[in-house]
């Protein structure tokens, strides 16, 4: 099973990816933009999805993405790592949301 170092792992494998205590907890940024977190149980992680992709994604797989109450509002999901198929959907998803984060420049570099 994954754990919250393999999410690390990869995140800091991302071009120009930083990690930073925010909230008492990691986060991860590519050009002072915020891509992920992990929240301190380490169970999930949260990404960025845009709400349009959120709704569809937890209507389609509720036991592996999920949205707390107090981030409704907001255009991030979260992700139970339990529930991940293998270390390529985990790699699939974080660089989705590096890719929502990171300058063109890095995007269109990135392989």
């Amino acid at each position: 099973m994954m754990d919250s170092a393999d999410v690390r792992r990869i995140a800091l494998s991302l071009p120009e990816t930083v990690e930073k205590v925010a909230w008492e907890m990691p986060t991860f940024r590519v050009a002072g933009k915020m891509f992920l977190t992990i929240p301190d149980d380490e169970t999930s992680f949260a990404v960025r999805c845009p709400r349009h992709e959120r709704e569809e994604l937890i209507a389609a797989e509720p036991a592996k993405f999920w949205v707390p109450p107090h981030e409704a509002g907001s255009a991030w999901v979260r992700v139970r790592l339990a529930a991940l198929e293998d270390i390529d959907e985990l790699r699939d998803i974080l660089v989705d949301s590096w890719k929502q984060a990171a300058p063109t420049r890095l995007v269109d570099a990135f392989p």
